[in-house]
């Protein structure tokens, strides 16, 4: 476990900064295929107020409507959708895949392989981070809970905010291990409620975090939760 707890590498490369980003380029929907795609401004404000009717549909045709995205060779979201409500990803450089709710925008922040949120609810979001390891399963890192408590004091979220582990457990999938962890990092203004589902494979470390505000998470929950699940690795 200590050599998780002293890797400045890892605790850069990870750094997940909950706070909502005042500016993001925003790619447009369906086109995490997109290398440089024409891109708007919006600003994510966690302030602002709920839908009103047929607000989030105009926002999503106004994003898609000015950008011709760009193919790109490694990675490919495809415009259908895998289940009801949901939009797949497949990064086939880094050799993973996931869903994501339908409407969230594919946005670039520094240090993240792919970040997708809710341009109403800033802190409604997915992002995926991907460092090199010389280790060959999460396992030599140590338990679910010795790594979660881990990430969430040092990595996933500020040092300024307070954290508490909710749940720590490990899943398998087609042979590989995978830890997934619930927390709350609460911040002066707001409370993020977040799930983050970790594993290694191809020489790296993958990290997939999602969440949305405390006030939120009874709406929100199933949904985060099917995109956490839906998380798998494949050799590449």
């Amino acid at each position: 476990m200590a050599s998780l707890q002293n890797s400045p590498s890892l605790h850069r490369s990870l750094f997940l900064n909950s706070l909502p980003q005042p500016h993001t380029h925003v790619a447009p929907a369906f086109s995490s295929c997109a290398r440089r795609p024409s891109s708007l401004l919006v600003r994510s404000d966690a302030s602002v107020s709920p839908d009103r009717p047929g607000r989030r549909q105009m926002l999503t045709i106004g994003l898609i409507l000015p950008s011709v995205p760009l193919l790109s060779q490694n990675s490919v979201s495809f415009a259908a959708e895998s289940k009801k409500g949901f939009i797949p990803v497949l990064d086939k450089k880094d050799g993973y895949t996931f869903v994501y709710p339908f409407g969230w925008q594919e946005v670039t922040i520094e240090g993240q392989d792919k970040v997708f949120k809710d341009v109403i609810e800033p802190l409604e979001s997915v992002s995926v981070n991907v460092i090199p390891t010389n280790k060959e399963d999460i396992k030599e890192f140590g338990s679910p809970q010795e790594i979660g408590e881990t990430l969430i004091k040092k990595v996933l979220a500020p040092p300024n905010q307070k954290t508490k582990l909710l749940e720590a457990k490990e899943r398998v999938v087609d042979g590989k291990t995978y830890y997934t962890i619930e927390f709350v990092a609460k911040a002066p203004n707001y409370t993020r409620h977040a799930l983050s589902t970790i594993s290694i494979a191809n020489g790296k470390f993958y990290t997939l975090t999602t969440g949305a505000n405390e006030r939120r998470w009874g709406k929100m929950k199933d949904k985060l939760q099917t995109v956490v699940e839906s998380f798998t690795l494949s050799n590449v």
